[in-house]
C-alpha cells in the first residue's frame, strides 16, 4: 500500500457510485463538475469490468459530453486512473473513521474490518489503488489522499496501543496492523478462504479481536532495560 490510510471529510460508500446516463439525443450533460462526474463514471465502471478496461472518451459518451470536454480535465487514462486511486483513498480514509466513530469503545478493530469491508464492496477499485500505484508515484493529488489514508492508520493504532506507547511501538504497531489487514482483504479476494471458514465475516472478526489483543498485550509490556556493559 503506498503509506495509507487516513481521515477525510467524505461521505463514505460501499460501492462505487454511478451516474445517471443523459436522455437519448441529449448533446450535453449539465452539472456544476464535470470532472467529478467523470470520476463517478470511472468508479462505477471500473467495478462494472473489474479489469480497468475504461477509457476518457467512453466516459464522455456516458456523461453526455464531448471527448475534448473530458480531455480538459484528464490529460489521458493514466491521470484518470490517478484521480480514481486518489478518490479510493478518500472513502477508503472515510468509512474507517466513520467505523471507528460509531464504535468508541473499539474503534481499532471497527477500522480494521472497515479496511477489509472496503475491498470486498469495491475489489477492482481496491487493486488499483494498491496494485498499480506505488511509493514512487508522486502525483500530489495521489499522495496527499493515499497519506492522509496512512495517517488515520496510525490514528487507530495509537488510540488501541494507549498513550504509553513509544514511537518504535507505534511504527511496529502501524506495519503489523497494516500487513494484517491488507493480507486479509487480499486473501479473500483472491478466494483463498473460501475453504478455511463457512462464515467469512466471523472469521474476519475472530482475526482482528486477537490481533487487538495481542497489540494491546505487547504494547502493556515493560520495555527491555539495556544492559550495562561489563566491567573489565
Amino acid at each position: 500500500m503506498d503509506r495509507n490510510v487516513g481521515t477525510v471529510n467524505i461521505k463514505a460508500r460501499g460501492k462505487a457510485a454511478g451516474v445517471r446516463r443523459p436522455a437519448a439525443g441529449a448533446r450535453r450533460y449539465h452539472h456544476g463538475n464535470l470532472r467529478l462526474a467523470l470520476i463517478e463514471a470511472g468508479l462505477a465502471e471500473l467495478e462494472a469490468g473489474e479489469r480497468g478496461d475504461i477509457s476518457l472518451r467512453g466516459l464522455a459518451r456516458r456523461v453526455g459530453v464531448s471527448a475534448n470536454a473530458s480531455y480538459r480535465h484528464f490529460a489521458d487514462k493514466e491521470a484518470l486512473l490517478v484521480a480514481l486511486a486518489a478518490e479510493g483513498f478518500r472513502r477508503f480514509g472515510a468509512a474507517q473513521a466513520a467505523a471507528a466513530r460509531n464504535h468508541p469503545a473499539d474503534g481499532f478493530r471497527a477500522a480494521g474490518r472497515a479496511y477489509v469491508d472496503f475491498a470486498r464492496a469495491n475489489p477492482a477499485l481496491f487493486r488499483l489503488m494498491f496494485g498499480r500505484f506505488t511509493s514512487s508515484h508522486r502525483e500530489p493529488e495521489l499522495e496527499q489522499a493515499s497519506t492522509l489514508a496512512y495517517d488515520g492508520l496510525r490514528a487507530f493504532v495509537g488510540q488501541d496501543l494507549g498513550p504509553r506507547a513509544s514511537p518504535a511501538q507505534l511504527a511496529a504497531g502501524a506495519v503489523r496492523a497494516w500487513s494484517l489487514v491488507h493480507g486479509l482483504a487480499n486473501l479473500i479476494l483472491d478466494g483463498q478462504l473460501d475453504g478455511v471458514a463457512g462464515d467469512t465475516d466471523a472469521l474476519i472478526d475472530a482475526v482482528l479481536r486477537q490481533s487487538s489483543a495481542a497489540s494491546a498485550a505487547g504494547a502493556a509490556a515493560p520495555a527491555a532495560r539495556p544492559r550495562r556493559p561489563a566491567r573489565r
